[in-house]
């Protein structure tokens, strides 16, 4: 059985008494060993010099209710016991001098006595586990039983043993994490985790944050519920606010992002303080950040490293403390290689960075995020739209079928469920419209993928290999190229090419038959979705 040891400060007030008077009243650190419950094996007794008399009485009067107690006295010098640093240090020193065995040991903090400052050191030590102990609190007796014994209550500071504690913590969490999906029940195990580290970082740090994705799939919705969670949870102050980097052009983008002084320039007859100083305590959102040029780059890394900048015409910095939260659709390291994205910049962002999924490639999230558009039609418009039975069966088939593209992604299928939900009869989607609405997402597919297939062909085998193909076999490569690079793996990619003469097929292998057809052109899967 382990042996206890209780640490303690003399109480320089409760503990004081002298004459045999002393006996009738409650004192902190005495009464800490006359409880045949916790027996105490050794107390550590910690006491300002100038109260030496008062610290050998006390350690006396232990001796005397307890024989079995091992009583060290240790003089600790501290000036101002109200001063945090102070105590804290000489508090934390004495504990890393001392030695701890807690394989043989049992140790308890008397968190009873002392300022509250010393307290909240003490409790600070333990659960760091600098001292590695429970926290003893004593209670007095009842005030007309002043001389008997009062009681105690050990609390330990490992939070894993209070269940309760845990699952609140954990509730909080689910609650984050649904908020960053808007409350939408997504059933794509990679995107789940995904948000559930993005929780983790947006709730702990203010390290600039990296969403990378295709084009609607949700980045800036996303940012504006990281600011909404940060400010929920006390994190931040200030705004959000948010610039698409894709609408800076010019002159006109240092002065938006970096503001400017009165008479900077023709036309600057009043000061602008410029977004990011706006975004002071806040966070600034850059969406589209591939699209900004070199020299508002090269301003941006210095403001989020220095928290400086200078305006346009001034000879003055200026401070603003924002995180940056950044979105791009684009490949920022290919940019660095073509010279286009500056690489310290990139350096300093990537600290975290996130890929959002498209809704291709998380089609089993289709149908609660297509309960999410209706109840947001409701929210907006109000009035309620359902759709019957049928009509979601042949939606949800279509939408989540091997060559269904979602080429815009979220926002392809939030503009569908707004134009059924428009053209509902009586409120209610109906067979006849979703038929409508799948025609139209085809013709549209079909003529946004259409693009200039010699030069998608001719990126990869240059401009003789595009000669060396008839016009008739042009459209076909090119296609499967296309559908190469929106899919994530060679099977994939396979399926949805030869989505009708696969069924034929008593074996189908589909990988197989797309990687001859790329062979006989001299290309492999790398080469096309490189």
């Amino acid at each position: 059985m382990k042996e206890r040891v209780v640490f303690g400060l003399l109480g320089t007030t409760l503990d004081r008494g002298f004459n045999k008077a002393r006996w009738n009243r409650w004192r902190p650190t005495v009464d800490v060993v006359r409880h045949p419950s916790l027996p105490v094996h050794r107390f550590e007794l910690l006491y300002p010099p100038k109260d030496s008399g008062l610290a050998e009485r006390v350690a006396a009067d232990i001796r005397q209710e307890s024989p079995g107690t091992d009583v060290h006295l240790h003089a600790m010098e501290m000036a101002d016991p109200w001063d945090f640093e102070e105590v804290y240090a000489s508090l934390f020193e004495w504990a890393r001098r001392y030695d701890f065995t807690p394989d043989t040991h049992e140790y308890l903090v008397n968190i009873t006595t002392g300022t509250h400052v010393a307290q909240i050191c003490w409790f600070l030590l333990s659960e760091s586990r600098h001292v590695p102990a429970t926290l003893l609190q004593v209670s007095p007796p009842p005030r007309d039983r002043k001389s008997e014994v009062g009681s105690y209550r050990l609390i330990d500071l490992d939070l894993s043993r209070y269940d309760r504690i845990a699952r609140r913590f954990e509730r909080e969490k689910l609650e984050s994490i649904d908020f960053l999906k808007a409350g939408i029940d997504t059933r794509n195990p990679a995107f789940n985790a995904l948000i559930a580290r993005i929780e983790v970082v947006a709730t702990r740090s203010k390290a600039p944050l990296l969403l990378m994705g295709p084009t609607g799939a949700g980045k800036s919705q996303l940012a504006n519920r990281i600011f909404a969670l940060k400010r929920e949870r006390q994190r931040l102050e200030g705004a959000f606010v948010a610039v698409n980097c894709a609408t800076l052009r010019g002159d006109g983008a240092m002065s938006a992002l970096f503001g400017h002084v009165k008479g900077a320039y023709t036309g600057a007859v009043n000061a602008r303080p410029g977004r990011l100083k706006s975004a002071d305590r806040g966070v600034l959102f850059l969406d589209e950040i591939g699209e900004l040029g070199l020299d508002e780059q090269a301003m941006l890394l210095r403001a989020i490293e220095e928290r400086t900048f200078v305006p346009v015409g001034s000879d003055h910095p200026v401070s603003s403390d924002f995180q940056l939260l950044a979105g791009t659709n684009r490949d920022l390291w290919a940019q660095v290689a073509e010279g286009r994205f500056r690489e310290d910049l990139l350096a300093r962002i990537n600290l975290w960075t996130f890929e959002l999924p498209g809704l291709a490639r998380r089609l089993e999230d289709l149908e609660p995020n297509l309960d999410y558009e209706l109840e947001q039609w409701e929210a907006r418009e109000g009035r309620r739209v359902t759709m019957n039975r049928e009509a979601r069966r042949r939606f949800l088939a279509f939408g989540t079928a091997p060559d269904a593209q979602w080429r815009g992604n979220f926002r392809d299928l939030n503009a569908a469920m707004m134009r059924m939900a428009t053209l509902a009869p009586g409120g209610r989607i109906d067979v006849d419209t979703v038929d409508g609405e799948i025609e139209r997402l085809r013709h549209s597919w079909r003529r946004e993928g259409g693009g200039d297939d010699e030069a998608l062909i001719e990126s990869l085998l240059g401009r003789e290999g595009l000669e060396a193909l008839d016009p008739f076999d042009r459209p076909q490569l090119a296609e499967v190229i296309r559908v190469c690079r929106g899919a994530r793996t060679l099977s994939e990619a396979g399926r949805i090419l030869f989505a009708v003469s696969r069924t034929k097929k008593a074996k189908p292998n589909d990988a197989d038959r797309l990687r001859k057809y790329l062979a006989r052109h001299g290309l492999d899967w790398h080469a096309v979705t490189a």
